[in-house]
């Protein structure tokens, strides 16, 4: 796919971070664009924002979609075609996510679930619903969003990510697996794998949201007890901090995770976009997710074994992105 002009894309989780940034740059390419997200405000100001930077003929509409209830999948396809006049796509983003259920052992299985829908659930209903749809394309193109999390299964000492990382693998496992699904049996589309490492969105923000979780500066009970037993544990929190501390701190890192990361989501979305017109199947994303790649694949029996996954390494900027404490420090 040389060129994204004349196409028309799905993207979900399209009201914020890479999503947001895919829906802008497609539109800005000459693509038409449909965006889900399970925010309609959100996904509405994305819409006003690429319609601004969009080629002359682009269509930009925005659709209510949760992409863990298949029936909202199936609605999100026949309002685009509707709106789009359209009878087949030809690319779709699976970006949506969140991340929860940190914990199988302490978090509740609710949260647990919710995640994993989400994350895995919603890509695999997304390619059952366009995948028909991309066939008709005669070049169409499934692009997966996985994680660095689909490769190590961890965010560090004290840092567990089982709902998270099990989803991730699992969209890492099902996208690998369409690549000769789809050259055997339908060979007019393409699949590609995206595995970003620490990019700068606000999934924490929407992950709280999306699970009915309070502001930090309304953290209070266990809540509060649970936070501060997770952020001791992965080395954020002093011992006999106060209250507000635990709050202050719950507050900076969602606002530092975004403001702070190696990558925007622009710079990230503007690799994803060259990679998918170059053919890539695999898309790593970030200095970070390269060198765990690369870490985990040299050293698999010392994967979770901090110390010895990361021994030796130089103080660059994608040393600096993992967790302080794999790093012994």
């Amino acid at each position: 796919m040389d060129s994204f002009t004349g196409k028309l894309a799905v993207v979900t989780g399209g009201g914020s971070g890479m999503g947001g940034e895919l829906v802008r740059q497609l539109a800005a390419a000459g693509c038409s664009v449909a965006a889900g997200d399970w925010h309609l405000d959100t996904v509405a100001q994305t819409v006003v924002s690429a319609r601004a930077a969009a080629r002359p003929g682009v269509l930009v509409t925005g659709h209510e979609c949760d992409v863990s209830d298949e029936a909202q999948v199936l609605r999100f396809r026949d309002e685009l075609l509707q709106q789009h006049s359209a009878r087949h796509v030809d690319l779709v983003f699976a970006n949506a996510g969140i991340g929860g259920g940190a914990s199988f052992v302490t978090d509740s299985r609710e949260e647990w679930e919710r995640t994993f829908a989400v994350d895995f659930w919603g890509v695999y209903y997304c390619a059952r619903t366009f995948l028909p749809l991309l066939i008709g394309s005669g070049d169409g193109v499934l692009v997966n969003t996985s994680s660095v999390n689909g490769l190590w299964a961890s965010l560090g000492p004290g840092a567990p990510s089982t709902a998270y990382s099990t989803a991730k693998f699992a969209v890492r496992g099902f996208t690998e697996a369409l690549i000769e699904d789809l050259r055997s049996n339908a060979p007019q589309v393409r699949v590609a794998l995206v595995l970003p490492g620490h990019v700068g969105t606000d999934i924490i923000v929407n992950t709280r949201r999306a699970h009915g979780m309070p502001a930090p500066t309304e953290v209070s009970g266990q809540k509060l007890a649970d936070a501060r037993t997770w952020l001791t544990r992965a080395g954020l929190l002093d011992e006999g901090a106060s209250d507000d501390d635990v709050r202050c701190r719950l507050a900076g890192l969602e606002h530092d995770f975004r403001d702070k990361a190696p990558l925007s989501a622009a710079e990230a979305v503007g690799i994803i976009l060259d990679q998918v017109r170059a053919g890539a199947w695999r898309i790593l994303v970030g200095e970070d997710a390269k060198l765990i790649d690369t870490r985990v694949r040299a050293k698999p029996e010392a994967a979770y074994d901090y110390a010895e996954l990361f021994s030796g390494l130089a103080p660059t900027p994608a040393a600096e992105s993992l967790p302080q404490d794999s790093q012994g420090r």
